[in-house]
């Protein structure tokens, strides 16, 4: 009887993982089947039109340039192609000087590892160069010379190009599908923080400042898919009209970092001016309040900057900027009813923060602080 709980949450945990595994499967239909198609097709060409014999790393090439990676598709064909051939050289070079044998091939390997770090920080481009120097000395050149391979990795890597350029994705689908994610999540902080408010609970309050740093990695994850997103409305002629609305993109999510940055100063203080009381009833209220406002903004904004139609997108925008136009107007701290100098700095600090939140949604910097009342 006692392992009947864990035998029910086991079977919970398994159908919830299945579950998760086929939604990811189902998303992941289309990627696979141009990664199928890409790397067989530059296996065919390299044999039958290059003759080459196994020619496994123009496959492998293909699979790694295109991938399931935020980072940019043109920097991991540039690594893979480059990695190969440098670490082809490097392995030439040392068997010539050591030899073939066991011990070489570790020499050989440590050497090329380093090589690569000193020359790139890209992990592919680390594991390529090393692999192959590796190769070289532990395995026969293949029938047309060692750099074979390098041919064949170049012509993985253009067919996993042609893939990206010719095939039909909007670049804006991942950067809008993140920017909605991510202001999500700053939304819920501001929540977060309000409720600590509302209820003196400064635990709430770290909670909130704990969410609002785990939104870091979104950040960073969010940069690399715009760098991939860029690339392909810079070379792909047909998406080259997107680049503009990639860049207004690309600046709103600095804001956006701006913003959580100055949400995580924030919730900190926040913390500390409820440990300390710092605030009376009334300020409480109207600290919270503007703070539901905010992520009720916050919200509206991640609609406009996710929004395909153009129409819609700059009317959900100017809801934004008229809604925190609205909030930032009260950010005093005698209009909020604040006495104690503490409580005044919780609202200073929440000044930069709407300045941040005003120029992500495209109002210009000094109108943005002009919104502020003055002190």
């Amino acid at each position: 009887m006692a392992s009947a709980p864990g035998f029910t949450a086991s079977a919970r945990f398994l159908r919830g993982r299945a579950r998760t595994g086929l939604v990811r499967s189902r998303k992941s239909l289309l990627p696979a089947l141009q990664m199928t198609a890409c790397a067989v097709g530059a296996y065919a060409f390299a044999e039958y039109v290059l003759g080459h014999t196994g020619p496994l790393f123009a496959a492998t090439s293909s699979l790694i340039a295109l991938g399931f990676s935020r980072e940019p598709r043109l920097r991991r064909v540039v690594e893979v192609g480059l990695g190969c051939t440098i670490g082809i050289v490097v392995g030439d070079l040392l068997l010539h000087w050591l030899g073939a044998g066991i011990w070489q091939a570790a020499v050989v390997l440590l050497f090329s590892i380093l090589l690569a770090r000193f020359l790139d920080s890209g992990t592919i481009f680390t594991t390529q160069l090393g692999l192959q120097s590796l190769l070289v000395v532990l395995l026969p050149a293949p029938a047309g010379g060692p750099f074979t391979r390098s041919i064949d990795a170049v012509v993985g890597g253009v067919f996993a190009l042609a893939v990206t350029f010719l095939i039909p994705k909007d670049p804006r689908r991942e950067p809008r599908n993140d920017v909605k994610k991510l202001l999500h999540e700053l939304a819920e902080v501001l929540r977060g923080c309000s409720s600590a408010l509302a209820g003196s609970d400064s635990t709430q309050a770290w909670h909130a400042l704990v969410r609002a740093r785990n939104c870091q990695p979104l950040v960073d994850a969010m940069r690399q898919t715009l760098r991939s997103s860029g690339e392909v409305a810079a070379l792909a002629p047909a998406y080259r009209r997107y680049r503009d609305e990639l860049d207004r993109l690309a600046q709103s999510v600095d804001f956006i970092d701006l913003a959580l940055r100055n949400s995580r100063v924030f919730a900190r203080r926040l913390t500390s001016a409820i440990n300390h009381a710092a605030l009376s009833d009334e300020a409480t209220e109207n600290i919270a309040e503007v703070l539901e406002e905010t992520a009720a903004a916050v919200d509206e904004l991640g609609l406009g900057l996710a929004e395909v139609h153009d129409g819609v997108r700059r009317a959900h925008l100017r809801t934004a900027r008229a809604a925190l136009s609205e909030t930032a107007g009260r950010l005093h701290p005698r209009l909020l009813d604040v006495q104690r100098l503490e409580g005044e700095t919780v609202v200073m600090l929440f000044r930069p923060l709407m300045v941040d939140l005003l120029e992500a949604a495209g109002m210009d910097p000094d109108e943005a602080r002009d919104v502020l009342p003055a002190l």
